[in-house]
This record gives structure tokens, C-alpha cells and sequence, in this order.
């Protein structure tokens, strides 16, 4: 487990470090007329639903979910290839475990709030769903508010500094959750943090498999987000982006 840091994501503006895997990003300030639409609502809403596609077709099967995402993209302002990763991620889930029932929104309100969907700092989202430059958060260096974690693979640095964890890419899992949970979504051959695609799933499969609860109920998905990261603040943001993305609001 690794620590949280809500007083680092508030000093960073941008990144917040989550309990298990993450670093979260700011939210934009929308005007007032818009947050009122938002529901509040526990699970967050589906929004609209993920067409059936072959999850077993070589490539990248996200691709299959470009007409779906577009009118959502026009809508939110997420990106297209965001979208499609969120939506990709759900239904491979909805196949394969439907007992757990996630939706895209809240893979999107967690991608919001952590990366701003692989936006952070200027970072961009490619076709195949990289993410450039790679996003990482601060040193787990036991300040600010964050716990302290090494590297158990090289502790130390060429000066013999202590070697720093650093949560990493859009979802920012730390590297010893990315060990265990990491899959290879877009079809490349290869599990990548960095990769908007398989941290999607890599985030989906770990709130359903480590919370092991029914993310459809307001118990299941509130214990999913709070093993995800132990804040309250920032299950209650998810939320909100979540419920926001699931009526076509921009968040």
C-alpha cells in the first residue's frame, strides 16, 4: 500500500498521490450553470452505454468504440482515445467479470482527476494510447504530507541517494501495484503505465479484483474508492466528474 498525499495534491495543484496506485490532477473550473446540472448520485451514472465488441480480436480493440466516443469527446472535452480506452476497459470488465459492474464514467472521473485524462503538463495521448511525456508524480520522499517509499529494485542513485518511488502515467500507479496489476490492453504485446489503454483496464481490474465488492451499489463503489485512495475528498471528486461525464457535462 502506498500512502496518500492530499496535502501534496493540494500544494501541487495538479497530482495527488492515491493510497495504492495514483497521483491526481486538479479539476477545471467550469461555470456555475454547468456544476448544477451534475448529479450526485452513488454509483456515479453509466452514461451512455458501450457497444458489444470482440475483446478477443488481435490489435487494439478500442479502436471499435471511435463512433461511440466521438459525441462524448464533443460533449465533455475528453479526448477521443481517452474515451475509447475508459470505454474499452468497462466492456472487456462487463465480459469477463460482470459481477463487478464498473462503468466507464467512473475510469473517466478517476483519469480526470488523476492526469486530467493524459493532459497533465502539456502531455499528449497518441492513437495507440501513449502518453507523452510521461507523466510522473513527486518523489515519495515522506514529505508533504506523502509517505516514503524506495525502490526495492535500485534503492539507491549513482550519488547513493535513497531512490525514490514516483507514481507513474495517466492512472499513476506506483511500480509495485503496476507489477501485479498491469495488463496489456491496445494489443502491443507489453503491460505500459504509461500507456492510456492499459492502465484503464489495469485501473478497472484493480477496483474490482483488490475492493472485490459490486461497484452498482453506493457501498461496493464507495469501498472500491476508498481502497483505491483512503480520501474521502477525493472519492467525492471522482464522484462528481463521474456523475458529471455520465450527463454529457464537462467537468
Amino acid at each position: 500500500m502506498t500512502g496518500t498525499g492530499r496535502r501534496g495534491r493540494l500544494a501541487m495543484m495538479a497530482l495527488a498521490l492515491v493510497a495504492i496506485a495514483v497521483v491526481g490532477a486538479g479539476c477545471v473550473d467550469l461555470p456555475s450553470r454547468h456544476r448544477m446540472n451534475i448529479p450526485k448520485g452513488v454509483p456515479p451514472g453509466a452514461g451512455a452505454p458501450v457497444p458489444y465488441i470482440d475483446i478477443h480480436r488481435p490489435g487494439r480493440t478500442a479502436d471499435r468504440l471511435n463512433a461511440w466516443a466521438r459525441p462524448i469527446s464533443n460533449a465533455t472535452g475528453i479526448g477521443v482515445t481517452a474515451l475509447e480506452a475508459y470505454g474499452n476497459a468497462a466492456e472487456i470488465q462487463r465480459q469477463q467479470h460482470p459481477e463487478c459492474g464498473i462503468a466507464w464514467t467512473t475510469l473517466a472521473g478517476i483519469a480526470g482527476t488523476e492526469s486530467k485524462h493524459g493532459r497533465h503538463h502539456g502531455a499528449r495521448v497518441a492513437l495507440n494510447g501513449d502518453t507523452s511525456p510521461p507523466i510522473r508524480g513527486p518523489e515519495l520522499d515522506g514529505t508533504n504530507g506523502n509517505m516514503r517509499m524506495v525502490d526495492q529494485v535500485h534503492p539507491t542513485r549513482a550519488d547513493g541517494s535513497p531512490n525514490y518511488v514516483r507514481a507513474e502515467g495517466p492512472f499513476q500507479f506506483l511500480p509495485e501495484t503496476w507489477q501485479r496489476y498491469g495488463v496489456d490492453a491496445n494489443g502491443d504485446g507489453k503491460a505500459d503505465p504509461d500507456n492510456m489503454d492499459d492502465a484503464a483496464l489495469s485501473a478497472a481490474r484493480y477496483l474490482c479484483v483488490a475492493a472485490g465488492g459490486d461497484m452498482t451499489t453506493a457501498r461496493g463503489w464507495t469501498a472500491a474508492l476508498m481502497v483505491y485512495n483512503q480520501s474521502r475528498p477525493y472519492a467525492e471528486e471522482v464522484r462528481d466528474r463521474a456523475n458529471a461525464y455520465s450527463v454529457n457535462v464537462r467537468y
